[in-house]
C-alpha cells in the first residue's frame, strides 16, 4: 500500500505525509477520534464557520514542523531522519489526550488530570502497539531527550502548535487580527546551545505574533459569548455528575456513562488502563448526544441548562476589573429560586461569577530569545522596541459575572 500520501489543507495548501509510520499513527483509531473534538470548543456560537477539529490541527502542526526541521538542517544543525520523524510524531500527537470540546470540559470529565498527562498515557499505548517505535518522541514530548531544542519545537511560547492554531483558528473564525507570518517565523528559527532562538531579522514577526495571540484570546478563546457556552455546558455536566452520583438514572452514551457514575482520582486512571480506554471512545458526539436528551429530563436545574444550551440562550456574561456586586448577585440567586421553582443551594447553577484571564506571554525559562547580530542572545520583551511587549508579559485577570438572561 502506497502510504505516502498528500493532504489538501486550505490553510498551507497541500501536506505531505512523510513516513509510513506517521500514516499507521493517524490511521490509529485514537487519532480519528479528533476528527470529532472541535479545536476551538464554542466559538462556532459566534464564528459560524469554526468547526474545524483538532484532527485538522494536528496536521497543519505536523506540516509546519516539516519546514521548521528543514530550515534548522539548511542552516546546518544535524537532525537525523529518525529524530525528523519523531519530532513529527510528537507534534502530531501533542493534543492527542484532549476530551470533548477542548478545554471546556476538561476539569468535567477527569478532575486532576489535565490533556497533556492523557496525551502521554495514550503515546505510551501506541508505543507498545508499535513495538517501541515512538520512543524516541516520546521523549522529545516528554523534554527528556538529548536534544533539547527539538522539544521547544513542540512545546515552548513558540512551538509549531501555537504557530498553527492562530492562523488556523484566525482562518475559521475570520477573525484577520490573528494572522501571523508563521512561514517567514520558522525562515528565522535557529539553534544556540541546544535551545531555539530567532535571528534578530525576525523580531517584528514575533511581535506581531505575541499582540495577535493577545488579541485572539479576548476576540474568540475568551469573547463572553463563547464564554457564556462553555460555563453552561460545564455547568450541566456538572449537574449531571452531581445527579449520577447519588443513584439518579440518565441516560448517557456509554463511554460518558463511565465518567459521570464515578469520581475516578488521577491515580485511578493512570493505574487501571479501563479508564484511558474508555476515554479515548469519548468525543463532542457523546456530549451532544446525552445533552439533547437531558433537555427533557424531569429535573428542572438540568433540563433547563441544556434546553438554553442548545437553543443558544446562554447566560449573560459581564466582564469587568473588580469582582461583581455581592448584593446584586444575591438579589439575582432569590429571583432564580422564585421563577424556577428551585432551591436557593440550586441557584448557583443560573447566577455565578468566576475568574478568566489572558497571559499572552511569560517570562520563565521557555522565553523567546532573540539572537542579535553580535551573537548575543535576549529576551524578546528587551530586545524590542516595542514597548507593549512588556505589558504582554503581565497577566491580565479580569472578572465574569453570568445570570440568565430572564432574571433582570
Amino acid at each position: 500500500m502506497n502510504k505516502k500520501k498528500i493532504i489538501n489543507d486550505p490553510v498551507y495548501g497541500f501536506i505531505s505525509i512523510a513516513t509510513d509510520l506517521v500514516f499507521d499513527l493517524m490511521e490509529h483509531p485514537y487519532f480519528q477520534r479528533l476528527r470529532y473534538i472541535k479545536q476551538t470548543g464554542m466559538a462556532h456560537l459566534v464564528y459560524p464557520g469554526a468547526l474545524h477539529t483538532r484532527f485538522h490541527h494536528a496536521l497543519g502542526a505536523m506540516h509546519l514542523m516539516q519546514l521548521a526541521v528543514k530550515t534548522l538542517c539548511d542552516k546546518g544543525h544535524y537532525i537525523t531522519p529518525h529524530e525528523e520523524e519523531a519530532v513529527m510524531i510528537a507534534i502530531l500527537l501533542h493534543d492527542i489526550g484532549h476530551g470533548p470540546f477542548s478545554h471546556a470540559l476538561e476539569e468535567h470529565i477527569v478532575k486532576g488530570i489535565d490533556h497533556e498527562d492523557i496525551s502521554t498515557l495514550i503515546m505510551d499505548k501506541l508505543n507498545r502497539r508499535f513495538d517501541g517505535k515512538l520512543t524516541t518522541a516520546i521523549q522529545i514530548f516528554n523534554d527528556t531527550y538529548p536534544k533539547r531544542f527539538l522539544h521547544q519545537l513542540v512545546s515552548s511560547q513558540l512551538d509549531m502548535d501555537r504557530l498553527d492554531y492562530l492562523n488556523r483558528d484566525s482562518f475559521y473564525t475570520g477573525v484577520s487580527e490573528g494572522v501571523i507570518s508563521s512561514e517567514r517565523i520558522i525562515k528565522m528559527l535557529n539553534v544556540v546551545d541546544d535551545a531555539i532562538v530567532v535571528e534578530e531579522k525576525g523580531i517584528y514577526s514575533i511581535e506581531k505574533f505575541l499582540v495577535a495571540r493577545r488579541l485572539m484570546y479576548w476576540q474568540v478563546y475568551l469573547h463572553k459569548t463563547v464564554t457564556s457556552g462553555e460555563q453552561m455546558l460545564g455547568k450541566a455536566l456538572r449537574r449531571a455528575r452531581e445527579m449520577a452520583l447519588q443513584g439518579q438514572q440518565l441516560f448517557c452514551t456509554p463511554a460518558l456513562e463511565h465518567f459521570l457514575q464515578a469520581s475516578i482520582t488521577k491515580e485511578e486512571f493512570i493505574s487501571d488502563e479501563r479508564h484511558l480506554e474508555t476515554f479515548t471512545c469519548l468525543d463532542d458526539a457523546d456530549i451532544m448526544a446525552s445533552v439533547k436528551v437531558w433537555t427533557r429530563h424531569p429535573d428542572k436545574v438540568l433540563s433547563q441548562l441544556c434546553e438554553r444550551f442548545i437553543q443558544r440562550r446562554l447566560y449573560h456574561v459581564d466582564i469587568t476589573n473588580t469582582p461583581p456586586d455581592a448584593a446584586r448577585m444575591e438579589e439575582l440567586r432569590q429571583r432564580a429560586v422564585q421563577r424556577y421553582g428551585i432551591s436557593y443551594d440550586e441557584s448557583w447553577y443560573f447566577v455565578f461569577t468566576d475568574v478568566i484571564s489572558n497571559n499572552a506571554y511569560k517570562v520563565d525559562d521557555t522565553n523567546i530569545s532573540i539572537l542579535r547580530k553580535g551573537g548575543a542572545i535576549s529576551d524578546i520583551t528587551t530586545a524590542s522596541d516595542n514597548a507593549n511587549l512588556e505589558a504582554l508579559a503581565k497577566t491580565v485577570e479580569k472578572y465574569i459575572f453570568c445570570y440568565t438572561k430572564d432574571l433582570i
